[in-house]
């Protein structure tokens, strides 16, 4: 019984002990956490395409509410960040005199361009492709994907629109015309 007595006075002596951890004040930790969002506020990222050296490349940017295409191409218009630029992106995206104006409309994107395609100096197709990607991947966050966005393209001194869509690869695509109706008389 003695001998009992003697371990579980032992156990007890080493279990208040505390495994050898001893007894300390209060200790400074730093600062609150950080990095980390509120409960319940939603993250928003605008999809900006830039131009590598292995063609059309998006780069997604984090901000503050959904982005209209406006506010995509005006986003894109300030070019490549610091880190976009670390990567390696630049634009292609002319000088324009006047302003480049992208309104949704019906699920797709009118785009008024300050100038034509053809006197767009610079990057031309590689700046129209950065443009026409950015508006429809904004567009695109009604649940459509990005490849199924009309942007109808207005260039300054023509009156009729053309339709082009941004494939998966960052690369722009006419839209076909709807076929004439066959059986149709003139």
């Amino acid at each position: 019984m003695k001998r009992r007595l003697t371990c579980l006075i032992a156990f007890l002596g080493v279990l208040s002990a505390g495994c050898g951890i001893g007894s300390t004040g209060p200790v400074g930790a730093g600062g609150p956490a950080s990095g980390l969002r509120e409960p319940g506020s939603a993250t928003h990222y605008a999809q900006l395409y830039f131009v590598s050296p292995y063609g059309i490349q998006p780069a997604t940017r984090e901000i503050d509410a959904p982005a209209t295409p406006q506010q995509a191409l005006d986003l894109l218009l300030e070019g490549p960040d610091a880190a976009e630029r670390a990567r390696g992106l630049i634009t292609e995206v002319p000088l324009m005199d006047g302003r480049l104006v992208a309104q949704a409309a019906d699920g797709a994107v009118d785009l008024h361009l300050p100038v034509p395609v053809a006197n767009m100096t610079g990057g031309g197709s590689l700046g129209l492709s950065q443009i026409i990607c950015t508006a429809a991947n904004a567009q695109a966050a009604d649940g459509k994907q990005p490849s199924d966005v009309d942007v109808r393209v207005y260039e300054e001194g023509f009156g009729t629109p053309w339709t082009i869509r941004c494939n998966e690869a960052g690369n722009v695509v006419p839209v076909p015309e709807p076929a004439p109706s066959q059986g149709a008389t003139t």
